[in-house]
């Protein structure tokens, strides 16, 4: 058993990763970017804003995706707009 510790002991990630890994995802969004006050964010809102980030991204990926579709089937398949379209989609 001392072999199944020692692998998961090494799978392990340290406070100070977590910690690291924490201040990382801090910097990448937007409604966390530090302040000139510079107060320190728990660990457990920069999750929670981390998801509701992430999710508004999906939305956001949704809606243009939903109106790309409707410009391309309002747009003449053979008009410039079209390839121009077509050319940024591959």
């Amino acid at each position: 058993m001392s072999s199944r510790r020692s692998r998961s002991s090494t799978r392990e990630i340290s406070d100070a990763q977590i910690n690291d890994l924490v201040s990382k995802l801090q910097r990448l969004i937007p409604q966390l970017q530090p302040s000139t006050s510079h107060h320190e964010v728990s660990a457990a809102k920069v999750l929670k804003e981390t998801c509701d980030y992430v999710k508004r991204l999906h939305r956001e990926v949704d809606d243009l995706s939903d109106r790309l579709s409707e410009l391309l089937a309002n747009t003449d398949s053979h008009s410039a707009e079209a390839a121009i379209l077509r050319s940024l989609l591959m």
